[in-house]
């Protein structure tokens, strides 16, 4: 199985594709969203995790090996329905300009379904929204909208169609993951009944397997003693796994004990008990204890993955009832990686009550999270590789001809709204407006291009909570905090291992300029 070398800069991350994809006929649009899910934590990218139906959709289409996320669940989320960076429309914030997951969005910054309505689609929501705004006043036709970010099994704050549900009781059956599926499959349902014909957009955005980690008891014990050998030996695994399929030509990170959570609750952590374990430390150093709680931990993760696999299945058996698969573009991929976060919300942790149960409330941390980020550094928050790179996958039987390879080509969650705007026969507004619109910086990844394996470069920018980098081509430059820049030659050392900034200065200094031009220039437009 070979990378298929795809352009970059101007043209399309599709370029793996053949010209059968472009048709008359308007495809449906089917996006599976993650939420904090490590790149190596599907089968087909190299994980010990279940997903045969996710491995599917790879195995008959494509996986791409470099696209980038913008670090966080919001920003993500605004990025993939406006294909702006949500610096530029108000959802994080720049060095002199505030935003972030309060933000509001100008009015010009309108949701992918929006223009996809003036296409002729019909456009259906389920599950996390973490966007301003509610989804079924700005271009969905319906919406089952999850803002309990704290309870899988009796959240509290949910709604449809814009209008407050009430809470689940404990003790039921409900599993979030399951909700949202189902919730997809209705309006599925619902197209196929009331509006055969009509293109659909179905977005669908888990909050699996973001904390806390809770899944159902039976997917919980498929996982049972599989990861007590620990994150040493599973993130090595994994890199062999990756190595293997052809997704990864580098080495892998090492641990980096110094790094814990990006947000001390350290109040939080002792309530958990000496089980808890907040930096990436060695597993043999581990207590017996410690490595029997952070082992169950990773059980219920696996789980969680498993779970929302599963439901994907159901999904995708919906569309296959409809006769529509061949029509329709899915994709999955995650708003952000793996995260190391460790805190307690919802209704706190019973330390007695079993690993996953709704009474239970555990965050994955950073020593699993660097398993799930394999091979990469780093974590959700931060835009080192971990932080940022991702699957996906694309399958889309009419047009993708390249089915079961990868795709090395560069790419960004700004470049999917345009991608399917031009596959839906339209296009983004492309031109500075006079109430301050800015051009769209993502791309189409729909072109077909005349010479498929001719890589060009391309140049993407990050920046959330003082985490920042650029990459142009091979190289990127990335910094953390409060820290000085790095530089990396991402073609020989994506694990970022091997720091060329003293080596190379005037590359540093070049690209530390076009940061700066980039952050200048965001600011001048969402000031002026």
């Amino acid at each position: 199985m070979r990378i298929g070398r795809c352009p970059i800069l101007t043209i399309t991350l599709l370029a793996c594709l053949t010209t059968s994809h472009v048709s008359a006929k308007q495809p449906n649009f089917l996006i599976l969203l993650a939420d904090d899910l490590g790149y190596s934590d599907l089968g087909c990218y190299g994980s010990d995790i279940a997903t045969p139906n996710l491995d599917a959709l790879a195995s008959n289409g494509l996986r791409f090996t470099q696209f980038y996320n913008t670090a966080r669940c919001w920003p993500t989320r605004t990025s993939l329905l406006t294909g702006y960076y949500p610096q530029q429309v108000g959802r994080d914030a720049l060095p002199n300009v505030p935003g972030g997951g309060q933000g509001k969005r100008p009015s010009w910054a309108k949701l992918l379904p929006e223009y996809l309505h003036d296409l002729g689609y019909r456009s259906y929501h389920s599950g996390k929204w973490h966007i301003d705004r509610p989804a079924i006043v700005q271009g969905f036709d319906r919406s089952y909208t999850m803002d309990d970010h704290d309870r899988y099994f009796n959240p509290k704050n949910h709604s449809l169609d814009g209008k407050r549900l009430e809470p689940i009781p404990a003790g039921t059956d409900y599993y979030q993951t399951t909700a949202i599926a189902s919730h997809a499959i209705d309006c599925l349902k619902e197209h196929a009944s009331e509006h055969a014909g009509i293109p659909f957009f179905q977005y669908v955005a888990f909050t699996s397997p973001h904390f806390p980690l809770q899944a159902p008891a039976k997917d919980i014990a498929k996982y049972s003693g599989k990861y007590k050998q620990g994150w040493d030996t599973t993130r090595q695994a994994r890199m062999n796994r990756l190595t293997s399929l052809g997704l990864v030509q580098t080495k892998l990170s090492l641990l980096e004990p110094e790094i814990g959570p990006p947000y001390d609750f350290p109040k939080q952590i002792a309530e958990l008990g000496p089980g808890e374990v907040n930096r990436e430390l060695a597993w043999d150093s581990l207590s017996t204890a410690q490595r029997a709680f952070q082992a169950a931990k990773m059980e219920v993760h696996a789980a969680m993955i498993d779970r929302m696999d599963q439901e994907i299945g159901r999904i995708i058996d919906q569309v296959k009832s409809m006769d529509a698969i061949h029509d329709t573009v899915i994709l999955f991929l995650s708003d952000n990686g793996a995260s190391a976060e460790i805190m307690i919300r919802g209704d706190g942790n019973d330390p007695a009550a079993a690993p996953g149960s709704a009474e239970s409330y555990l965050c994955l941390g950073p020593g699993w999270s660097s398993a799930a980020n394999a091979p990469f550094r780093r974590h959700k928050t931060w835009v080192h590789e971990g932080g940022i790179s991702t699957p996906l996958i694309v399958h889309w039987p009419a047009g993708v001809a390249a089915q079961g390879q990868l795709c090395g080509q560069v790419g960004h969650v700004i470049d999917i709204a345009p991608t399917l705007m031009e596959l839906a026969g339209g296009a983004l507004p492309n031109n500075e407006l006079a109430a301050g619109q800015p051009v769209p910086p993502g791309m189409s990844l729909a072109s077909i291009l005349d010479a498929p394996e001719t890589l060009t470069p391309r140049t993407l920018w990050w920046l959330h909570e003082g985490n920042r980098a650029i990459r142009v081509g091979q190289h990127k430059l990335v910094a953390a905090k409060n820290e000085s820049w790095q530089l990396y030659d991402l073609e020989m050392d994506r694990a970022e291992s091997n720091d060329l900034a003293t080596q190379q200065p005037e590359t540093l200094d070049q690209l530390k300029a076009l940061w700066e031009k980039q952050t200048s220039e965001m600011e001048r437009q969402v000031t002026r």
